[in-house]
């Protein structure tokens, strides 16, 4: 039977649900409302506290800080939460905080993530699969990131806005606004420069899919339309593009849950 490895210095609350194939480093501290999961480890001086529930063989690296009650002015105490599912990469010094009733009352990190230095998850926040968060990527409250989005080093997401999936966003930008599926930005006032070809085309995106999606790219930024007109004619692609019906939905569904409006 697999034994845990607990360093001597390290202080795990009697009441945390350690599966028996953690790891965990000198002087990290554990509280009692944590669980973690099936071969996680957790590095030195690290601090997960609050109601965090950790899944299964993440590696989190040496000084993160996971759990720590949210940095809102409102928050008074409550026993909101903070979920990160599994095979996460969380390098040194990650701050991910947990929700707060305003919202779910839940900070949602999915799987097989990539978080590097420093990054910072706030309060309400959701992450989503195959994500890459480089260093300092700083998430203020209420922000969703889809799955297998790219967030340059320095980049910052304002209160509220969504990055839709397969998104790349550049070195320190500034993103005030909803990011569509799909889309390459970057900058400060934020500009669309293209569509993510070479991501999409990495994983797996069929010659076909990656031309519906060029399309809907010229639809939304290089044709002059309103935003109405062309979310009318993105709606009439399936029947010619059928093979990228599931992509149009994917657009189609942001940009109606669509609260901040756009990056155009």
């Amino acid at each position: 039977m697999a034994v845990s490895t607990i360093h001597s210095t390290a202080l795990v609350d009697a009441s945390a649900q350690i599966d028996s194939s953690v790891t965990i480093g000198p002087y990290a501290v554990i509280g009692p409302h944590v669980t973690v999961g099936a071969g996680t480890t957790v590095g030195a001086h690290c601090v997960i506290e609050g109601h965090t529930t950790i899944g299964q063989d993440n590696r989190i690296f040496q000084f993160a800080s996971l759990g720590a009650a949210p940095q809102d002015k409102k928050y008074a105490g409550e026993p909101t939460r903070l979920v990160i599912g599994n095979r996460n990469t969380i390098r040194e010094f990650c701050t991910f905080n947990t929700g707060t009733v305003q919202d779910q009352g839940v900070t949602t990190i999915g799987d097989d993530n990539w978080i590097m230095a420093y990054v910072h998850i706030a309060h309400d926040c959701v992450v989503g699969n195959q994500t890459i968060l480089a260093n300092n990527a700083t998430l203020a409250g209420h922000v969703q990131v889809g799955d297998y989005a790219i967030i340059g080093g320095l980049t910052g997401l304002h209160q509220f806005t969504k990055v839709g999936a397969h998104v790349m966003a550049g070195f320190a930008s500034h993103i005030s606004q909803d990011v569509p599926p799909f889309m390459m930005v970057d900058g400060n006032p934020l500009a669309v420069r293209g569509f993510n070809a070479e991501g999409l085309r990495r994983r797996g995106f069929s010659t076909a899919r990656v031309a519906a999606i060029k399309q809907m790219h010229r639809l939304l930024y290089r044709q002059g339309l309103t935003l109405e007109l062309a979310r009318n004619a993105i709606a009439d692609m399936p029947a010619s593009h059928p093979e990228a019906a599931d992509d149009i939905a994917l657009l189609l569904a942001f940009l109606a849950a669509s609260t901040r409006g756009i990056a155009r």
